[in-house]
């Protein structure tokens, strides 16, 4: 007798009491999973608030999914660097150089009227197996063309350097917004606890237009801003009066640290107190660790040759040589496991206009030439170094700008105005696809025209790169759930590996 085609399918009575009680369990687990918040779903928007001990608040912290990247090295040139100049090829822009820009002949932007069409003075080529076209102002980074993924679509919101800077590090164009690092901290704390878990390392030249905006913690707790310092420039107020002898300086730390918890223990659940108490013992303890990371004077040669950190010479190889030295810092900060690491590329300089940054209005030429000399060399080495040491499996590096120039030179100039309808930024490391190339600009750089991508979709990425959920991470301010890309961003999955 043939078998009926359901009896396959049926179940006895022991199969669905087995079954029914599969169910139930699946059913409760997602009933408790629910009811403790960590049930996900694709449409979960319920805020996830890090729960910080106000004694530690740099204790390591969990992801919310498994994370790529465990730090982050974020590389930014003040000034808006030109992407037209350097990593953003357009035949087209050469073909017409010198002509009128299709439907821009009454173009007004940021310091007035366009003039024509203008070339990069620096010629492109192929680099790397992969062919990127990168330009000779920036000749070694273009060797390393096939570990960078490109985002060559980037939109902003503004055309002015200070409300610009702010866009880019904390997703506001005002200023009193947490910077991206301190939303990082915040969610995942530090790997190591006697050094600050956010640093910024300015040029030698100084701050950007920005300055402390750059690294504020805005409305989170003052924990997350980021501690600035470089190798010329020291953590200000840290080093011992020579008067003091260091035994009797550890000897007054312990004394003053059970009186601080014998205080503590008079006022239980006092989060400021414990916060206070906590920020002057990590001071006591930078003591020791920040001049140690510090101090490059254990650097071979060869590694200070590499980095460029040996010139010598006139105000441009004095400038270099110390942009070298903060890079090998961030690299010695990112080997001790700080989270997050900020490293700038030129400074606001009032009256000196793009002669200390990449604001290249009215001398472009003469101006990038000096900038790319302080900027190529040491960069890459970083980048290199970093590789070399395995240092870029854990490490996302991020380098960005606040906005992109025009493919216009300046009426009556030599230079390009402010543009923020389309220019680069670049990822490499943890996490990252490369070599490879996302969105494009139009056939002149002018605005972002193929998978157009916001400041926000790029947090959302360094974000998810971290394991962090952009739409989640929150922080309960002024009856708002803050976040960093405010009520915007998408993942731009196609850059990740």
């Amino acid at each position: 007798m043939p078998v009926s085609p359901l009896a396959h399918t049926l179940l006895d009575r022991r199969g669905v009491l087995a079954q029914s009680a599969t169910a139930l369990g699946g059913m409760a687990l997602a009933h408790l999973l629910q009811g403790d918040g960590l049930l996900a779903s694709e449409n979960d928007r319920t805020p996830i608030r890090p729960q910080i001990d106000p004694a530690n608040p740099n204790n390591r912290r969990e992801s919310h999914f498994p994370a790529k990247a465990k730090q982050v090295l974020m590389i930014f040139n003040a000034g808006a660097c030109s992407h037209l100049d350097t990593f953003d090829y357009k035949p087209e822009l050469i073909a017409r150089h010198g002509e009128p820009m299709p439907g821009g002949e009454k173009l007004v932007t940021f310091q007035g009227a366009q003039g024509a069409l203008t070339k990069s003075p620096w010629a492109f080529r192929p680099r790397g197996e992969s062919g990127k076209m990168i330009s000779d102002l920036v000749p070694r980074l273009g060797d390393l063309a096939d570990d960078l993924c490109f985002i060559h679509s980037l939109t902003g919101k503004t055309n002015t350097h200070g409300p610009g800077e702010n866009f880019m590090n904390t997703g506001f164009t005002l200023d009193g917004f947490p910077s991206v690092g301190a939303w990082t901290t915040y969610a995942l704390g530090s790997e190591n606890e006697n050094l600050p878990a956010f640093v910024a390392i300015p040029d030698p030249r100084g701050a950007p237009q920005s300055s402390g905006n750059c690294w504020n913690p805005g409305f989170l707790p003052a924990a997350f801003q980021g501690t600035d310092f470089n190798a010329t420039r020291p953590v200000r107020n840290l080093a011992r009066p020579q008067a003091i002898q260091a035994t009797t300086d550890v000897a007054t730390r312990n004394f003053i640290g059970r009186l601080n918890r014998h205080h503590l223990e008079r006022f239980p659940g006092d989060s400021e107190l414990a916060a206070r108490i906590s920020s002057y013992e990590l001071a006591a303890r930078m003591q020791l660790s920040v001049p140690e990371v510090s101090d490059l004077s254990s650097e071979p040669k060869h590694v200070l040759q590499a980095y460029g950190a040996d010139a010598v010479g006139d105000g441009t190889q004095q400038t270099k040589a110390g942009y070298a030295r903060n890079c090998i810092l961030a690299r010695r900060l990112i080997e001790q496991g700080v989270r997050f690491v900020q490293l700038f590329n030129g400074a606001y300089q009032v009256g000196g206009e793009g002669t200390s940054n990449w604001d290249g209005h009215k001398i472009l030429h003469q101006q990038y030439t000096v900038h790319g000399e302080i900027f190529d060399q040491p960069t890459a080495a970083l980048l290199t170094d970093l590789k070399q040491r395995g240092l870029l499996q854990h490490t996302l590096v991020v380098w960005c700008t606040e906005f992109g120039r025009m493919p216009t030179f300046q009426a009556g100039a030599n230079g390009r105005d402010h543009n923020p309808s389309g220019f680069t930024g670049w990822l490499a490391g943890a996490g990252v696809r490369a070599p490879f190339s996302y969105g494009a600009t139009d056939d002149f750089g002018y605005k972002a025209v193929e998978n157009v991508s916001t400041v926000y979709d790029f947090h959302a990425t360094i974000l998810h790169l971290l394991g962090l959920n952009h739409e989640r991470l929150t922080y309960y301010h002024n009856g708002l759930e803050r976040r960093l890309t405010d009520v915007h961003g998408d993942v731009i999955h196609d850059v990740l590996a």
